[in-house]
């Protein structure tokens, strides 16, 4: 599914995506809230500034995801392959990560599910 379609879907309300391939789309700053994209592939997808909060991506691919910025706040990452994901500065109160892959994730600036904001390593 291309980027403009997706969005047009959800501006009509559908909020179920799950299992969708979106390889390296460009979804910089738009509104997903609460989007179902369950086991899908979002590898290198820009989803900076974007808001997902309240979204389902349990299982999703996430491999070297652009998520600068984006508010992730209440967003189930349950299993989630985040290997290489980019969360500076993201809101992540309230997130879900059990079982995530989180290598090589950077995590500056970040709030995290704890609500403790990630400090930058020095």
């Amino acid at each position: 599914m291309k980027t403009p379609e997706l969005l047009s879907r959800y501006a009509a309300g559908q909020r179920n995506f799950s299992g969708i391939n979106l390889i390296a789309a460009k979804l910089r700053s738009v509104n997903l809230r609460r989007v179902n994209f369950s086991e899908a592939d979002l590898t290198q997808v820009n989803l900076s500034y974007s808001c997902l909060s309240g979204a389902d991506l349990r299982n999703a691919n996430l491999w070297n995801t652009n998520l600068t910025g984006a508010n992730l706040s209440g967003a189930n990452l349950t299993g989630a392959n985040l290997t290489g994901t980019n969360f500076t500065g993201a809101n992540l109160t309230g997130v879900k990560l059990e079982q995530s892959n989180l290598k090589d994730a950077s995590l500056e600036g970040a709030t995290m599910p704890d609500g403790v904001v990630r400090e930058p390593v020095k």
